[in-house]
């Protein structure tokens, strides 16, 4: 019996499928620049969290304004348990602008950092695409893009947040996915009857009852019996 050649014997290169579609064809586009990006990659990934199960929170909030544009500027902010070398934020509503490089900051010391990221997405699109590093757990993504309509207009803007890491495994580049992550309806605006309620948490409608007003009647004069004279 011949043995298989070194080139039999070499493991395939795996693509981590996801459920959602635009995550995955955005993934394939971007492993060139994903290879490039080993060489700084955080070393010891085995103990950190499985980059395929990641944990990732964050929030959407008003963003700051951009010279010479009107539109409403959506700020994110995000973080999660292992490194990352790309992410995608998906909207429900057209993306009109992105801004880049987003900021990478320390959880622990606040500080920023020399770990970082190059945005870019189709414009008027839907997704806000993003390669580069944060080369630790827990280290603070915040950046920015803008959207055609106010912030807190229904339907209010809800990204989905998918992140993807890309390493070396025995000398194998192998490349990892986790998401979607809800990072949630804008905070600072005023409640109304869809507040509670995310894209991957949708919830019924709060319709507030309003009590119906009693109708005010008058009481009809009733005639008095004479008295009965004795």
């Amino acid at each position: 019996m011949t043995r298989p050649s070194i080139n039999e014997r070499r493991p395939t290169l795996h693509a981590f499928q996801t459920a959602h579609r635009n995550a995955t064809w955005w993934l394939g586009a971007i492993v060139g620049a994903l290879v490039l990006l080993l060489a700084t990659a955080a070393p010891g990934h085995a103990e950190e969290s499985n980059p395929n199960n990641y944990s990732c929170i964050g929030s959407i909030a008003a963003g700051q304004p951009e010279v010479g544009s009107e539109e409403q500027q959506v700020q994110y902010t995000f973080y999660c348990d292992g490194p990352i070398s790309g992410y995608q934020l998906e909207s429900q509503i057209p993306v009109t602008g992105v801004s880049s490089p987003p900021l990478v900051t320390s959880n622990t010391t606040k500080a920023a950092l020399t770990d970082t990221f190059s945005c870019s997405g189709e414009v008027p699109g839907w997704s806000v695409n993003c390669v580069g590093a944060a080369k630790a757990s827990y280290e603070t993504v915040t950046g920015q893009f803008a959207i055609g309509t106010k912030l807190c207009a229904e339907p209010r803007v809800d990204p989905l947040l998918t992140v993807t890491y890309a390493y070396l495994e025995k000398g194998v580049v192998t490349q990892a996915i986790s998401g979607p992550f809800d990072l949630g309806r804008p905070a600072g605006c005023a409640p109304d009857a869809y507040s509670g309620s995310t894209r991957l948490d949708p919830k019924p409608l709060i319709i507030k009852k309003h009590k119906k007003a009693g109708k005010k009647g008058h009481k009809k004069a009733t005639a008095k019996t004479p008295a009965k004279k004795k």
